[in-house]
């Protein structure tokens, strides 16, 4: 699709991702790739005493979700494009924590698409990453991507 007309669908939600599971495998790697080993991600049985009842996914591992939920999601992809980069983010908040062993996906709304220069184009979206079954999302941000065609 030309950046134009994904311009033209500014205000609209123009995608969903496939669910995918938050496995403890997942949330162990993260913290060894992080440093972080915080209990509440790692040990089960301390884990339980807490207000979340288990182990719970780390915020920055939800967060980092992003660009593995929009390659599994029906979002448009510009047509034509010779790089994209992560530009950064807006308004992040952490609403809910994500359980270990629950699913998530993502819903996107754009909230703008601009040329920069020519060839150069920053979209800004909206992502809500839903956990399936709970009504509360684990995330709201507004995410910021860069394409050049």
């Amino acid at each position: 699709m030309s950046p134009q007309d994904i311009a033209a669908k500014i205000g609209e939600n123009i995608g969903t991702s496939e669910w995918v599971e938050m496995s403890q495998d997942r949330i162990n790697k993260f913290a060894d790739a992080t440093g972080d080993h915080q209990f509440i991600h790692l040990d089960e049985e301390k884990a339980k005493m807490t207000p979340f009842g288990g182990t719970i996914a780390h915020g920055f591992l939800t967060l980092s979700m992003i660009p593995y939920l929009t390659a599994n999601s029906d979002v448009p992809r510009v047509d034509g494009i010779k790089m994209a980069v992560n530009y950064g983010g807006n308004k992040t908040r952490f609403i809910s924590p994500v359980r270990s062993g629950k699913r998530i996906r993502g819903h996107w709304k754009l909230t703008e698409m601009t040329e920069k220069r020519p060839g150069q184009w920053q979209q800004s979206c909206e992502i809500t990453i839903e956990i399936e079954g709970e009504e509360k999302p684990a995330l709201i941000c507004e995410w910021m991507t860069q394409y050049f065609v």
